[in-house]
């Protein structure tokens, strides 16, 4: 009789040791969540910010709705100088960047004025006939340069799409921003780095 009371007051003891290490696991886990920054977008602090933008320089493809046709036309970086320009890397097989293109179309329309942000596409990882199929279901109306081999995601550290970076009239990077993007967000950013500029 005394060893079977001993067994279960072992097995009483082992759930528990276990049933405290399971909290211990969750409560860790909860207050690894809630301090770490939201998967959906992330400002990074990269080492590009605050430095001058790598060059994107080559010939870009840009969508005209009415009538639906395709032209293409040279991109500088260098020729933006004076302006804010706003770079989105992106993919037509990436979830995300498809959500990111309803926000981006509005604040190019919002900034679809003389001397306004301009934005750029960079295709990561794609093929041009997906990257067309894209641009028309989306609205996308800026220019869209292809990455060969892929050159301008190693200069500017893209990883995977979408990342979007902010470059200032001067040619500098003010914002590098991991995952989905909001119009309001890229507003906020600009505004904060035009007052920057007037200080």
């Amino acid at each position: 009789m005394g060893s079977l009371d001993t067994s279960a007051s072992l097995e009483s003891k082992r759930i528990k040791v276990i049933s405290i290490a399971v909290i211990v696991v969750i409560v860790f886990l909860v207050a690894l969540l809630a301090t770490r920054p939201p998967v959906t977008s992330n400002t990074v602090n990269d080492p590009l910010v605050g430095k001058p933008a790598p060059l994107i320089r080559g010939t870009a493809v840009v969508y005209t709705p009415n009538p639906p046709s395709f032209k293409k036309t040279a991109v500088n970086l260098l020729a933006l100088r004076g302006r804010f320009v706003v770079v989105n890397f992106f993919a037509s097989w990436c979830t995300a960047c498809q959500q990111d293109q309803s926000h981006l179309v509005r604040f190019a329309h919002q900034n679809d004025t003389l001397g306004g942000t301009q934005l750029i596409g960079v295709v990561f990882s794609d093929t041009l006939g997906n990257v067309r199929h894209f641009m028309s279901s989306t609205s996308v109306t800026w220019p869209v340069l292809l990455d060969q081999g892929g050159h301008l995601a190693l200069d500017y550290g893209v990883r995977a799409p979408p990342e979007t970076f902010v470059i200032d009239p001067n040619g500098i990077v003010v914002a590098h921003i991991d995952g989905p993007v909001t119009a309001s967000m890229l507003e906020g950013i600009v505004a904060k780095a035009k007052a920057e500029l007037e200080i």
